[in-house]
């Protein structure tokens, strides 16, 4: 359920007008709703009532610093992956203690950053990683929390490019190689083990491979339990999928009762990390039609939103739902929409029934995860505005880069 809904045929972001808030604020326009996030950030609560747990938002779904505040006042922790996003949480407050560090290429000046913060886990993803660790702990003679990032094997039935959990993946350590690397962190005198890691992909749709992901990390759970090596945490990632289309994933309780399911009444704690589950239906984007073009062969929609501000469709070839901000009773035009950016994989969607006109407002719904956050200059194009609602208030929450931001950091030569 998210806040963008329609009303006499008139899109409107909680209790405002989508089409006045682009005319005000500019297209291409990030519009978020803090109704959908708090709702969704509640639904994952309500999911783990009553057992021991820590919600880690995933920052790299949207890193924009109001989000991780209102992440932050809902009680969240941050699953980071890079100084940059631990550097982000802290300035927005973040208890350090509720902030895990995952990401395969962690670099020794991140791991010490991360040990003198005094973060709640580092998640270790192979035997290299632990090895600069502890020498990175030895080194300023300060603890570090530890989990290993167990690799299960696990098919997540996801998109290829989105699945991490198979043993053809960069990420994670086998499971079968997990149990000596423990032995390794238990015997040293800077690092302690804290949890168990893992996460298998993004974009599921179904309970069945993150229960059998559980169960492989439950039986390594026991085996370290009789050797007198104690976990506190299971961290079974993110990963809960969302409707961009036809999909049909389970809620938040759902997915989370398949693991509890299998926890059963072990005293641990369960650690999760969503981060497209809580945002990406909690945002659009919001582009204008520029030109209706037609071909011998195709229709094309070409708008002022690319690849640049939502690069997901010409990345993953993914489907993401496209609506007028304002319906009309007309014919529908089958159309490619199209950005401005020069390239030919420059599109937001192919083959989609639209009854628009030029100067026309256009919304691309589940946009708020790794929409923004993977946006860029290309072609020289400036970063889109960013904008919260709060039922009849709106806030910019990122300006529009001017094009003078362009070449701030750039120094032409002089001879």
């Amino acid at each position: 359920m998210d806040y963008f809904n329609y009303q006499d045929g008139v899109l409107y972001a909680e209790d405002l007008k989508v089409s006045d808030l682009a005319a005000q604020f500019g297209t291409p326009l990030y519009i978020y709703s803090k109704a959908t996030l708090v709702r969704h950030m509640q639904a994952f609560e309500q999911a783990l009532a009553g057992k021991k747990h820590l919600i880690c938002y995933a920052v790299k779904a949207n890193s924009n610093l109001a989000i991780l505040a209102l992440m932050r006042s809902l009680g969240a922790g941050f699953d980071v992956v890079s100084e940059g996003e631990l550097r982000r949480v802290l300035k927005i407050g973040a208890d350090p203690k509720k902030v895990i560090f995952s990401g395969v290429g962690k670099t020794r000046a991140e791991l010490t950053l991360a040990v003198q913060t005094g973060i709640g886990c580092i998640n270790i993803e192979s035997a290299a990683e632990l090895e600069e660790l502890s020498s990175v702990c030895a080194q300023l003679k300060m603890p570090a929390k530890v989990a290993l990032r167990v690799n299960p094997d696990v098919d997540a039935k996801t998109h290829p490019s989105i699945s991490t959990g198979l043993k053809s993946n960069k990420f994670g350590i086998a499971a079968e190689e997990a149990f000596a690397l423990y032995q390794r962190i238990a015997a040293d005198p800077y690092l302690k083990v804290s949890g168990i890691d893992c996460h298998i992909g993004s974009q599921m749709t179904s309970n069945g491979p993150i229960a059998e992901a559980t169960e492989k990390l439950l039986t390594l759970y026991g085996k370290l339990e009789a050797a007198g090596i104690l976990v506190d945490h299971i961290d079974i990632g993110g990963g809960l999928g969302v409707t961009y289309g036809d999909e049909n994933p389970p809620s938040p309780y759902e997915y989370m009762a398949a693991v509890l399911q299998r926890v059963g009444k072990r005293e641990v704690a369960i650690y999760v990390e969503p981060g497209r589950a809580m945002v990406a239906n909690a945002g659009i984007l919001v582009t204008q039609v520029q030109y209706l073009k037609q071909t011998a062969s195709k229709n094309f929609c070409i708008v002022d939103a690319g690849m640049s501000d939502l690069i997901r469709p010409a990345l993953y070839n993914s489907w993401m739902n496209i609506v007028e901000c304002e319906r009309r009773d007309e014919p529908k035009l089958l159309c490619d929409v199209v950005g401005p950016i020069c390239e030919s994989d420059d599109f937001l969607g192919k083959d989609r029934k639209l009854a628009v006109k030029a100067h026309d407002y256009l919304a691309v719904r589940g946009a708020g995860a790794y929409g923004m956050s993977m946006a860029s200059n290309y072609n020289a194009r400036r970063l889109p505005c960013e904008i919260l609602v709060d039922g009849a208030k709106v806030e910019v929450i990122r300006a529009r880069e001017s094009f003078d931001d362009l070449w701030r950091l750039e120094n032409p030569l002089n001879f």
